[in-house]
């Protein structure tokens, strides 16, 4: 569909196929665009019938991530999860200091650490029952540019909980109890088959993303390839209630025996522990609370350590596997249905939070009318990112086998970023400091009233942001739904005082910086090259309306 012009008067006619309220519930929508032609008369065109404009499969941390952003830009979907409710368990636990940037941008960082806190200190024990405790990462205080240093704990089950809330605040919920059967897709959209609790229905929509996990059904009805390797580690996770230790630490016993290797790391906001223990390749385990006391006391030699009730337990074996392409014609794959890898590092749930908030702002964009081609962007951004994420995931597992399990920088997932992108712009070339491609840093700035602030609020929300550092806000490029203008210096309505944005991004004077909706960094140019900042605009879906 073409671009929807301000010479343009919509009329939007629901018919509701269920007693729903929710146009995403089933409803067909059809749009009726009149358009103003250059002879004065009108033209009629009809959209086709969909039911949505996006299908998510997989109510999990990647399908929610996706449903926010597409919620507060006001994009029609439907969130669908085969499991009659939600995920139980606290598995991904682990949120790293770029998702917490990400969980400040959609609404949600407070109550998310609210729920859950700090890693406690690892505590290893010896044979004797003597131990020691260790830091799991060296301190780092805050910076202006990076506010957040320390991984947070949270049980994946409370952080989906904080992002259903917020999904809710924005008037869509997760469909629970409703699973995809089989799909079809032709050039204008896909026609799923979907069975929930009253039967089977069509939903056509004219994208879907398989958010559904590494046995993904949408990427085996795609035939993507999932190459990969077994890791030869087959592990037990369990969240229990137990008696016999304190919550001040993270119990490990016997640290480099993959035969007696057992940890217990009490959980923020709950009365749980989370069991983690390598297990044999082969056989049942017994996980059960009676079971798990005898696998805890046969590793620990304690009697005192006494399982009560399990909450949620699985066993897994551990894989590294990226699926050959993230995308099939209007089928998008995204977290765990594109990549698995070891839980060393707590990347997984970051990783997969991190691809549907590059998605999202993308799908947005070109469903109100921007380039088709924005989309191939998201393959060629995050993949790369997988990979490199299996190979550090990959190195953890060897050192835990080890018992090593002292962590740094690289798994904060702060220097990512996506410096070999097409969207990637600078003009004239930059040598050194921030470069486009990469994350955006924090700064505190003042606004020209007096009021401190930060970059990050200024970023926060589904617009685009422009810097003009010691520019009039209006010099180069003119304002347009969906971007954010802001002059820095004395004339501006942004004040640099302690010099933090110019230090972080390295600019001089009249230079202007393009940051995404996402955080990164799109564009860095010079007034010199103004006329690219306007056709890079227009290559994103930011056209001037004249």
């Amino acid at each position: 569909m073409a671009p929807w012009s301000s010479r343009s008067f919509f009329f939007v006619f629901r018919v509701f196929c269920t007693n729903s309220l929710d146009a995403s519930e089933g409803a067909t929508i059809c749009i009726v665009h009149i358009s103003e032609t250059r002879s004065k008369k009108t033209e009629l065109a009809v959209e086709s019938n969909f039911s949505t404009d996006v299908l998510i499969v997989g109510a999990g941390a990647s399908g929610l991530t996706l449903a926010i952003e597409l919620a507060r830009r006001g994009v029609a979907f439907r969130l669908i999860d085969r499991l009659d409710g939600p995920f139980r368990g606290s598995r991904g636990k682990g949120i790293q200091p770029r998702s917490q940037e990400v969980f400040e941008d959609l609404g949600i960082l407070d109550r998310v650490v609210a729920t859950g806190g700090l890693y406690p200190p690892p505590r290893d024990y010896r044979d004797d029952g003597s131990y020691e405790e260790s830091q799991l990462m060296a301190p780092q205080d805050p910076t202006p540019g990076e506010p957040y240093h320390l991984p947070l704990l949270v049980p994946q089950f409370l952080t989906e909980a904080a992002m259903r809330e917020r999904l809710a605040e924005l008037g869509k919920r997760p469909e629970f109890g409703r699973e995809l059967k089989r799909f079809e897709q032709d050039g204008e959209g896909v026609d799923a088959r979907i069975a929930g609790p009253t039967g089977e229905e069509t939903v056509r929509a004219r994208y879907l993303v398989g958010a559904d996990g590494g046995r993904s059904v949408v990427r085996h009805a795609l035939a993507i390839d999932f190459p990969g390797k077994t890791m030869g580690v087959r592990a037990v996770v369990a969240d229990v209630v137990l008696d016999g230790l304190s919550r001040a630490a993270w119990h490990r016993f016997n640290n480099g025996s993959m035969e007696k290797q057992i940890s217990l790391c009490p959980l923020a906001g709950t009365d749980m522990f989370q069991l983690q223990a390598p297990v044999p390749l082969e056989g049942d385990v017994d996980l059960s609370a009676e079971g798990l006391t005898a696998m805890v006391q046969g590793r620990t030699g304690r009697g005192d350590i006494v399982i009560r009730s399990v909450s949620w337990a699985s066993a897994y074996t551990m894989n590294a596997r990226i699926a050959d392409r993230y995308r099939d014609g209007r089928v998008f794959l995204a977290g765990d249905a594109a990549h698995i890898h070891p839980p060393t590092g707590g990347q997984g749930l970051n990783t997969s939070v991190q691809d549907a908030y590059n998605l999202g702002w993308k799908l947005a964009a070109v469903l109100a009318g921007a380039p088709e081609t924005l989309l191939a962007t998201y393959e060629e951004e995050r993949r790369p990112i997988a990979a490199e994420t299996l190979g550090l995931t990959t190195k953890l597992l060897e050192a835990a086998k080890q018992g090593v399990m002292r962590r740094g920088r690289e798994v904060h997932q702060l220097d990512l970023g996506y410096p070999e992108s097409s969207l990637a712009m600078e003009k004239p070339k930059r040598s050194g400091g921030v470069l486009a491609g990469g994350r955006a840093p924090d700064a505190p700035v003042r606004g020209a009233a007096g009021m401190p602030t930060r970059l990050f609020k200024l970023f926060q929300g589904p617009h685009w942001t422009l810097l003009g550092y010691g520019l009039d806000r209006r010099s180069a490029v003119k304002p347009r739904p969906g971007l954010h203008i802001h002059a820095v210096g004395p004339h501006g309505d942004i004040l640099d005082d302690g010099g933090h944005l110019r230090a972080a991004y390295g600019v001089s004077l009249g230079d202007w910086v393009l940051v995404r909706p996402d955080g990164y960094i799109g564009a860095i140019v010079s007034s010199d090259h103004a006329p690219a900042l306007e056709a890079y605009l227009a290559s994103v879906g930011l056209p001037s309306r004249g």
